[in-house]
């Protein structure tokens, strides 16, 4: 069904990017090295395959006039989906590429930063790829050789954000969610098994003990001020 060949398209896109800022983060650190470089540069080139494939698909049913009201606002609600995950990839690729440029591996002109995050990236990169192992291309300096690759990948995809909003005329703000904010993040299991759980379903009764801990809280506060007061007054009278 094409409505689940966009959203699995989508998703991968989602996994692929989620991967790629991940890697960013480490761009700069104690764990930076030629590979971590190579795997930047292989997750972002996936992710450009993908958004170009979510871009075709998409935008070719978004001009369908045929295609029925309830299709539209759910074709329409993906859009916005992939708008934002575009716009969140081309701010991880520029913030690679001033990390790329701040911190060259070939000839080093600052201290990599102690980020506290050790070990290697390639099983995040190799979950990205949908690989078993990366695979590494021997005496290559990516480091300085990438920058420009980067930079002009960059415009592709801003060039690319630009000619969507061109081609298909969608309102974010006039799209509905189908999910109220964070609902994604709340847990489906049962209350005994959550302590988030507990605390929703309890309502009133940690509504009241909350209320009595702030006057308890406030009395303790009170009484220390004054006897703070009532101390002070002595020491300045008797000295």
């Amino acid at each position: 069904m094409v409505k689940d060949e966009c959203k699995t398209l989508l998703n991968a896109l989602n996994k692929v990017s989620a991967c790629y800022r991940h890697l960013v983060t480490c761009a700069g650190g104690t764990s930076d090295s030629q590979n971590l470089r190579e795997e930047l540069k292989k997750t972002r080139r996936k992710a450009q395959v993908l958004a170009v494939a979510n871009k075709n698909k998409l935008t070719t049913i978004l001009k369908d006039k045929s295609i029925s009201k309830d299709d539209r606002a759910e074709f329409e609600r993906l859009w916005v989906l992939f708008s934002t995950c575009m716009e969140v990839l081309e701010i991880d690729m520029r913030r690679a590429l001033e990390l790329g440029q701040e911190f060259p591996l070939s000839a080093p002109t600052k201290r990599l930063i102690q980020t506290g995050v050790v070990g290697g990236t390639s099983a995040v990169a190799a979950r990205a790829m949908n690989i078993q192992n990366m695979k590494y291309e021997e005496g290559n300096n990516i480091d300085t050789a990438d920058l420009n690759d980067l930079e002009q990948e960059i415009n592709e995809v801003g060039e690319m954000i630009y000619e969507m909003d061109m081609k298909v005329n969608v309102l974010q703000w006039t799209v509905e969610a189908k999910q109220g904010p964070g609902s994604e993040l709340k847990s489906t299991v049962t209350a005994g098994a959550s302590s988030l759980a507990v605390v929703s379903t309890s309502g009133g009764g940690n509504e009241k003990l909350c209320d009595t801990n702030k006057v308890f809280a406030g009395t303790m506060f009170s009484a220390v001020l004054i006897i703070a007061i009532v101390l002070t007054v002595c020491i300045v009278k008797f000295a």
